[in-house]
C-alpha cells in the first residue's frame, strides 16, 4: 500500500495536478465569483512558476550539483546501477529501449570498460501499478542492454525484486553482503543521487557517487542566466518541458521528506 500511495498522492501536489484540483474547486464555487477569480489566479501563478525555465533550473541544480562525477575513473568492487531508465520490449518495439534516464546504463558500461569495477549490479523489479509490467523485471532488461554495450553477461549481477529506491538499497545490500563487497560505485541520475546515496551509505561500506543524466550543465546555466533581452523573454514564457522538470524535482524532494519521516534517511 505504501508503494501505491507514494506514487499516487504526489500527483496532486505537482503543479499540473494541483492546478487541476484548484480548477475543479473553482467550478464548485459558481456562487462565489471572487473566490473563483482568486483560485484561477493561483492556478496561473502555479503553472507559470512551475513552467518557468529559471525556476526549473534553480530547483534542478539544487539537487543535481550536490554530488558531481569523480574527476578520475574510480575503483571499487562493483558498480551498482539503479533502475528507471529502460522501456521493456513490447509491440511495436523490436528490442528493449532506454528512456531519458538511460544514461545510467551508458555511464555504467563506460565505467566498466574503463576498469572501474569487475562487476555491475543492476537493481530493479516490477511496479505493476505504474504501467504494463511486461514479462521481464527491469534488472533483466538492463542486463540485456548492457550486453549490447559489450559488458559480459557473467559480469552482471541481478537484483530483480525492488520496486522503489528504498528497496533498491535494501535488496542490493543482500547481494553485496553475500558477495562480501565493501566498495561500490553508485550510478543513478544526478537528480536522484541525493536520495539514493543517503540510502546506500552505511557503516562498513565505501560508496562512491557517480551521477549521470544531468539536466542542468554549466553551459546551460551560463547561457540562460545571461542578461540578454531575447534570452530572458523566452525564460519568462512557461513551457511543458520545464513544467515536467519542476515536477521531477518536486518528486525527489517529496521522496526525501517521506523517507526521512520513515527513518530511512
Amino acid at each position: 500500500m505504501f508503494n501505491f500511495l507514494s506514487k499516487l498522492l504526489p500527483l496532486f501536489v505537482y503543479p499540473l495536478g494541483f492546478s487541476c484540483f484548484l480548477l475543479g474547486l473553482a467550478l464548485c464555487l459558481r456562487r462565489r465569483p471572487q473566490w473563483q477569480t482568486r483560485l484561477v489566479a493561483v492556478v496561473l501563478a502555479v503553472l507559470w512558476l512551475g513552467g518557468n525555465r529559471i525556476v526549473a533550473m534553480v530547483l534542478t541544480r539544487s539537487l543535481e550539483w550536490r554530488y558531481l562525477p569523480p574527476s578520475d575513473v574510480p575503483r571499487a568492487d562493483v558498480i551498482v546501477v539503479l533502475g528507471g531508465g529502460t522501456r521493456t520490449q513490447a509491440y511495436p518495439r523490436s528490442t528493449h529501449e532506454v528512456d531519458d534516464a538511460g544514461d545510467r546504463l551508458l555511464y555504467a558500461a563506460w565505467l566498466y570498460q574503463h576498469g572501474a569495477a569487475p562487476y555491475i549490479l543492476v537493481s530493479g523489479g516490477r511496479a505493476e501499478w505504474v504501467g504494463p509490467a511486461g514479462k521481464n523485471a527491469e534488472a533483466e532488461v538492463m542486463a540485456e542492454l548492457l550486453t549490447l554495450m559489450s559488458v559480459p553477461r557473467e559480469a552482471i549481477w541481478l537484483e530483480e525484486t525492488s520496486r522503489n529506491t528504498y528497496e533498491n538499497a535494501m535488496e542490493s545490500y543482500k547481494i553485496l553482503e553475500a558477495e562480501d563487497v565493501k566498495d561500490l560505485i553508485l550510478v543513478t541520475s544526478a537528480m536522484h543521487m541525493p536520495r539514493a546515496y543517503g540510502l546506500f551509505a552505511r557503516p562498513g561500506f565505501t560508496v562512491i557517487p557517480a551521477p549521470t543524466d544531468f539536466f542542468v550543465t554549466q553551459d546551460d546555466w551560463d547561457f540562460y542566466t545571461q542578461p540578454k533581452l531575447e534570452v530572458q523573454v523566452f525564460n519568462l514564457l512557461p513551457s511543458s518541458s520545464d513544467l515536467r522538470l519542476t515536477s521531477k524535482v518536486m518528486k525527489e524532494y517529496i521522496g526525501m521528506v517521506v523517507y526521512k519521516l520513515r527513518g530511512w534517511l
